[in-house]
């Protein structure tokens, strides 16, 4: 044995530690391993050159699996929007509603697909009052007006199309009047737009009740199919393409088609398969007196549904519109739940309705409770007149009731947004 050997820790076994051995405790977060010291703190932002990125304030609270809102919540609020938007006429109100449902897109959208969706429907309510104005000018408008603005050619046409025409005067008041309509139906579609792009679908229909178990199904398998479609016809018309053949056209779409048709078959028939071998479309036995009960209310609560929404988006049928509306609803949530028999399923982590979503869809039922109580209170403020020609006036608390739709970009929580990468220094 050499001197260096006699200087050496000795292990009293094999397999055992040596005499002189010490352990180290295990490295916690933010330690370095092994000599236990705490890791240094990243340089001076003086002396790297860049600004201290620090997070943005946000005054809503953030949003978890836990206290996340219920995707039914940003539709009751979205729809109490297009109703107050029904109501009237008034450019001032339906702006602010406009603006409104855009602030909260703006303060709770995601970076997920269908939150794109927004901007569409924008350009669409857009084009909607463009066409609007444009049947105004090219085929005249019922309004009278006095104030003349082009004379355009008139095209003659025959008796039997009296009342309709095509040319003529164009005056301010019919484009004024043109104009509050198209915007009314642009408001609306801009509240569609806000409720498309705040609810998550795929949470929205796992929500459904057990009667609608298996629609929701296949609009969730429309929705999970639809990306790969767009896929197999962008690869079909990339590979056309190298090839030197026509991708456009009656021929390109024959070609690019076919095969997509094909594919999106055997897709089908394989979930439909792997379906089928999980125990989908089981159903419970549930008595026939029961299943026509059920077929009876929800064909009678839609139909009550139908003619009560309409009565309320018509000034005729605002007496019978609520109250049939009520009516539709009970019978057809007795009705679903009555068809939920027949479904025994459990949801996996269902979403809860809180104290959150209850202030979200109070916050739009109460603002078109409002309006339609200021609509039949005072129905020359919320449906100004073109004849005479006057400015709009802006009513004080059916603005104030407007308002209110503002509620949910500070009770709802704020999305979880991915960070953007730093630039390299």
């Amino acid at each position: 044995m050499t001197k260096g050997d006699r200087d050496r820790p000795a292990a009293t076994a094999v397999g055992r530690r040596p005499a002189g051995w010490r352990a180290f405790p295990l490295p916690r977060r933010g330690q370095e391993p092994v000599t236990g010291r705490t890791r240094r703190p990243a340089p001076d932002s003086a002396a790297s050159g860049r600004l201290p990125r620090s997070p943005a304030p946000s005054r809503t609270p953030g949003a978890n699996r836990a206290d996340s809102l219920h995707p039914g919540a940003w539709w009751v609020w979205a729809l109490g929007l297009g109703t107050a938007a029904s109501r009237t006429t008034n450019p001032l109100l339906l702006a602010l509603l406009i603006g409104v449902a855009g602030f909260v897109v703006a303060t709770h959208r995601t970076d997920a697909p269908w939150a794109r969706s927004y901007t569409a429907f924008v350009k669409l309510a857009a084009a909607v009052l463009a066409v609007r104005l444009a049947f105004a000018v090219f085929l005249g408008s019922p309004i009278p007006g006095t104030h003349v603005i082009v004379t355009l050619p008139e095209l003659p046409l025959p008796h039997w199309a009296q009342g309709v025409r095509i040319g003529g005067r164009v005056t301010a008041e019919g484009l004024i009047f043109a104009l509050y309509d198209g915007l009314k139906l642009a408001t609306l579609l801009v509240c569609v737009g806000a409720a498309n792009a705040l609810a998550n679908p795929a949470r929205l229909l796992k929500s459904l009740p057990g009667a609608l178990y298996e629609a929701g199904v296949a609009v969730v398998v429309a929705l999970t199919f639809a990306p790969h479609l767009i896929a197999d016809v962008q690869r079909l018309r990339a590979a056309r393409r190298l090839r030197g053949r026509p991708d456009r056209g009656l021929r390109g779409l024959l070609h690019v088609g076919l095969p997509v048709l094909e594919g999106a078959l055997e897709r089908s028939v394989a979930l439909a398969a792997a379906m089928d071998a999980r125990g989908y479309g089981r159903t419970a036995q549930v008595a026939p007196a029961v299943r026509r009960t059920t077929g009876a209310l929800t064909l009678g609560g839609l139909l009550g549904v139908c003619a009560g929404t309409y009565g309320l988006l018509t000034a005729e049928g605002g007496t019978y519109g609520l109250p049939v509306l009520l009516a539709g609803l009970a019978a057809a949530l007795g009705g679903l739940w009555l068809g939920g028999r027949r479904s025994p399923r459990t949801r996996y982590r269902p979403d809860t309705w809180g104290v959150r979503a209850w202030l979200v869809a109070g916050s739009g039922a109460a603002v078109a409770t409002l309006m339609i109580v200021a609509a039949a209170d005072d129905p020359a403020a919320l449906s100004p007149g073109v004849v005479p020609l006057v400015a709009p006036a802006l009513p004080l608390w059916p603005a104030a009731a407007v308002l209110l739709g503002l509620l949910p970009a500070f009770a709802a929580p704020a999305p979880q947004r991915t960070p953007a990468p730093e630039e390299p220094s």
